[in-house]
């Protein structure tokens, strides 16, 4: 247990490095969020930052960090899509993540849905939401959705993320 003393001086030497680290010992879901460009093109990310915020209204939320060139798209989207990935859509989740791979959607099967944004077939959760708030998460950007509709497919396994790399859940015996 630490004392007062020491969790000041934990302060103090801060390092933003390790703290990261810490935090990745936290098994986090992987999911890929989409939207629209004003022009009509179709923009997307990967990110771990999802949660689910409120039963009544549903909302969910996530976050993006601020230098992210894709922020602009989503701080002025009138909605966005929030897919949860399955163990196969690892790789589509890596090309998301690159912010200078140029063409994300031809690494996955998707549609436009009646909101006009980009919709990733066969993903385990799809959350369709309203763009319903937006608040200063530091060097984020936290939205928050309110979902006016959602889709699951059964049966898969969820990417998982764990110390920096994708991981598997064991399964229990019965499964």
């Amino acid at each position: 247990m630490s004392t007062q003393a020491e969790l000041v001086q934990e302060t103090v030497t801060f390092d933003s490095r390790t703290f990261r680290q810490a935090l990745g010992h936290f098994p986090t879901g992987v999911a890929i969020v989409t939207t629209r460009s004003p022009e009509g093109r179709p923009v997307g990310l990967t990110i771990n930052s999802f949660a689910s915020l409120s039963l009544d209204p549903p909302l969910v939320l996530w976050s993006l960090v601020k230098h992210s060139p894709s922020l602009a798209f989503f701080q002025d989207c009138k909605h966005f899509a929030i897919h949860v990935i399955s163990q196969n859509q690892v790789e589509a989740a890596l090309g998301f993540a690159n912010s200078r791979l140029e063409d994300k959607f031809s690494l996955v099967s998707h549609y436009s849905c009646d909101e006009g944004i980009p919709v990733i077939d066969d993903c385990l959760a799809t959350f369709i939401c309203e763009n319903h708030n937006q608040h200063d998460g530091g060097d984020h950007t936290l939205f928050i959705g309110k979902v006016i509709r959602h889709d699951t497919v059964p049966n898969q396994a969820p990417a998982v993320f764990h110390r920096g790399s994708f991981t598997h859940l064991q399964q229990q015996s019965g499964d």
